[in-house]
């Protein structure tokens, strides 16, 4: 069974049901936990009462700097939903680690952008050090990747249109919230990994819903195209894409040939003129809230409750 941990203000936790156990450790970063793994299982097993979990403010559970990479276009329903047909290359992209929020704290919109979107996204938390032409199996996954969080890849739509942008579009602070919890595998769980189900809403309206079965490009083969040119540390994230259901998506394939033939200042103004009248992107006071768990229950990742908030 995999063993959820939460990070504070104080320190790490262990996270049983509603109440959580200190570990005792003096790790400060998620890599220096992970090297710590004897200290979270004596907190696992201890039979200290501990604190309840309402009572903790939950951080990140992963720490920065570190490295966070994310797929493009990585669940089939998202690739309909953006209008790819046939084969879609596998493409990754970086965000910037200033990016990653807690999972309660406000995203929050610069003032300069409209079109504010969510992605709930599985991120893969590396335990070991991925050199650069590894290659990686479903049998040594285990391996490499510790533990799994829950995160949520928020875009600014129209900075990542019109300049063609994702790292500037998607490494706003705030724009990755994380957690609660960095569920922390064993071997046995990670054929558990497809009945994953993610779940996203919007003020109670459900948005998102697939499970990781829809995926295209599934861990161990991401973790290896990824090997081809980057490094990963214990500790980097990476995030594996997002499944349809998100406020962008592609127009009607008539409008679209008919957007090609007008020039990139008018086909960009007719596009987000379109795009207004769309509810579906996020404002200020807008609540999101996101679950990754099997239906079991064997692996479950918590519930991050993020509000949304202008800028000041």
């Amino acid at each position: 069974m995999s063993t959820n941990v939460l990070r504070t203000a104080d320190g790490w936790w262990v996270a049983r049901d509603a109440r959580a156990v200190r570990i005792d450790t003096k790790a400060l970063t998620t890599a220096e936990l992970l090297a710590d793994r004897t200290a979270v299982r004596e907190a696992a097993a201890s039979d200290d009462p501990g604190a309840p979990v309402a009572d903790l403010v939950a951080l990140s559970p992963v720490t920065t700097p570190c490295r966070v990479v994310a797929q493009m276009v990585n669940y089939r329903s998202h690739a309909r939903d953006s209008g790819f047909t046939g084969e879609i290359p596998p493409t990754f992209f970086r965000k910037a680690s200033g990016s990653v929020s807690g999972p309660a704290e406000a995203v929050v919109r610069p003032p300069h952008v409209q079109f504010l979107d969510y992605e709930i996204e599985l991120g893969l938390v590396m335990g070991a050090r991925l050199p650069v032409g590894t290659v990686v199996t479903e049998q040594d996954l285990p391996s490499y990747v510790a533990g799994l969080v829950l995160t949520n890849d928020v875009s600014a739509r129209d900075v990542q249109l019109t300049k063609g942008q994702f790292y500037e579009s998607k490494s706003y602070p705030t724009f990755t919230p994380t957690g609660p919890y960095l569920a922390l595998l064993e071997p046995e769980d990670f054929v558990h990994l497809l009945d994953l189900r993610l779940k996203l809403s919007v003020n109670g309206e459900l948005r998102q819903d697939r499970t990781l079965a829809d995926m295209i490009v599934r861990p161990a083969q991401a973790l290896t195209l990824l090997a081809r040119f980057q490094t990963l540390d214990p500790g980097d994230l990476l995030l594996t894409g997002t499944p349809g259901g998100t406020a962008l998506k592609a127009p009607p394939k008539p409008v679209e040939k008919i957007g090609a033939l007008l020039p990139p200042e008018l086909k960009w103004k007719a596009f987000f003129r379109s795009q207004a009248r769309n509810p579906h992107y996020l404002h200020a006071g807008d609540l999101i809230t996101a679950t990754i768990a099997t239906p079991d229950g064997r692996i479950d990742l918590g519930e991050q409750r993020t509000p949304v908030a202008d800028a000041e």
